[in-house]
């Protein structure tokens, strides 16, 4: 009995540090109120030194979806201190091969490890990075917050200037219920749906003040529509298990 035991926690394993972190998948939404612009959300990319192949792979998926707008919501760097992640620098010239206009806000690993040089760095490669500011993108406004744990956001600020069809960026969902205006989107990533999740039961632990009510998935309970995205990387453990990564795409 002990011995197909181990087995079975072998082969979890293998699942879970080997294989299911290095799938992509794509989850696809409608949200009418945008029209007819195709936007594909992104976010906790956590590039590691050696994975420059995985940046590539991902870079491949936004191009194939054809999008007209591609979001991110940060958290580039890898771990805590940048010792073990793909310099920002070698990630941004890799991003500048997407074929659409990127618009990013950071993530609190970003700011942790240097996050005057990660914007200016992606801004150097023509990504728009906002941080409680805003930007318009034909008829829609996109706004985003700077990171909950590294930053101050201000919801208000960043929607200043709002005019039009709105999405709001923010790394964490926890800003949700501090967004007392009505836009039509607010898209955040940071909980990486939990990252391993228990089949039938869900995460087991989630990075968020709401804990897993904010898992991933789509949010609608103050008239505004959260779309939280399981994100692309791993933090912490180096391991996801029924969390697949994906890509978000919204129609």
């Amino acid at each position: 009995m002990l011995k197909y035991f181990l087995i079975v926690l072998i082969l979890l394993f293998v699942w879970s540090y080997f294989i299911e972190p290095n799938l992509l998948v794509v989850k696809k939404y409608k949200i009418k109120e945008l029209g007819s612009t195709k936007i594909v959300f992104v976010s906790d990319f956590h590039i590691a030194k050696n994975e420059t192949k995985r940046l590539r792979k991902i870079v491949k998926l936004i191009n194939n979806q054809n999008p007209d707008l591609v979001l991110s919501g940060g958290d580039y760097i890898k771990g805590h201190d940048g010792k073990n992640t793909l310099s920002i620098e070698e990630q941004a010239r890799e991003l500048k091969n997407i074929q659409a206009p990127v618009i990013s806000v950071l993530g609190n690993h970003d700011g942790w490890y240097d996050k005057e040089r990660v914007k200016k760095t992606l801004e150097e490669n023509g990504i728009i990075v906002l941080e409680n500011s805003g930007t318009k993108f034909g008829n829609i406004f996109i706004s985003g917050v700077e990171d909950l744990q590294t930053g101050f956001p201000d919801v208000s600020l960043a929607l200043k200037n709002a005019e039009g069809p709105t999405i709001l960026l923010s790394h964490s969902p926890d800003i949700y219920y501090d967004v007392k205006e009505r836009i039509e989107l607010i898209l955040a990533g940071h909980v990486h749906g939990g990252q391993v999740c228990i089949p039938f039961w869900g995460a087991v632990t989630v990075p968020s003040v709401y804990g897993t009510k904010f898992a991933g998935g789509l949010i609608n309970e103050t008239g505004n529509k959260m779309i939280i995205t399981k994100g692309l990387g791993t933090s912490i453990l180096p391991l996801r298990f029924c969390s697949i990564p994906e890509i978000v795409v919204i129609n």
